[in-house]
């Protein structure tokens, strides 16, 4: 088996779905958590100066639906031919859509502006956004595409708790109990119950 080992920050967000596929593969892994104040010192050695990175027998790889995408191949959690495969890539995309429009905000600096930004998203564009989300993963029988595990699944559990933070939206679990629903059957997987039960905390 390989030396592989994870590196990000001390939360969930764009490594946990890493995490929750290394535990479905049944790869053991060293799970790096770099505290902000360690990263600038670490950032140089990473291939594009960002996190999360994977490290397999020494060399790094960067991008986390790139690296989502391999070890759902490596772990047959793809579709069974090129375009079933767009379907679960259109449906990553159309999920970070969403992803860009709420970080649009929290890293917004002006504060007249990020609430500005806030009620745009929330009368124009989430209400939109997340009732099709609902609908795509409500059709696919409570998953991301088509009707079953896939790695795209992984990518939404573990970043949901973070999309929640971003979207600020305090009961987005009633308004599309799909999405939660759907965070939970990743989590009740054995292997990944195991890793989430020993993981360390974090809201997000």
């Amino acid at each position: 088996m390989p030396t592989v080992k994870v590196y990000y920050f001390q939360v969930k967000a764009a490594g946990e779905s890493i995490r929750l596929l290394l535990a479905y593969g049944g790869q053991e892994f060293e799970d790096i958590r770099v505290a902000r104040e360690d990263w600038p010192e670490l950032k140089p050695s990473m291939p594009f100066g960002q996190m999360p990175v994977l490290e397999i027998d020494g060399k790094k790889y960067a991008q986390t639906i790139a690296i989502a995408r391999y070890l759902g191949r490596k772990y047959g959690l793809v579709g069974k031919d090129i375009e079933e495969d767009f379907q679960i890539d259109q449906i990553i995309e159309f999920f970070n859509d969403i992803r860009i429009k709420a970080a649009s905000v929290f890293y917004e600096t002006d504060e007249n502006m990020k609430a500005k930004k806030q009620e745009e998203n929330e009368k124009n564009h989430y209400p939109v956004m997340l009732k099709k989300l609902d609908e795509i993963i409500t059709k696919n029988k409570g998953h991301m595409a088509l009707g079953k595990l896939t790695w795209a699944d992984f990518v939404f559990a573990g970043m949901y708790d973070a999309f929640k933070f971003l979207l600020k939206i305090s009961d987005l679990d009633e308004k599309y109990p799909s999405f939660k629903k759907l965070q939970e059957k990743v989590l009740s997987i054995p292997k990944v119950k195991a890793y989430c039960d020993e993981a360390p905390k974090s809201d997000f």
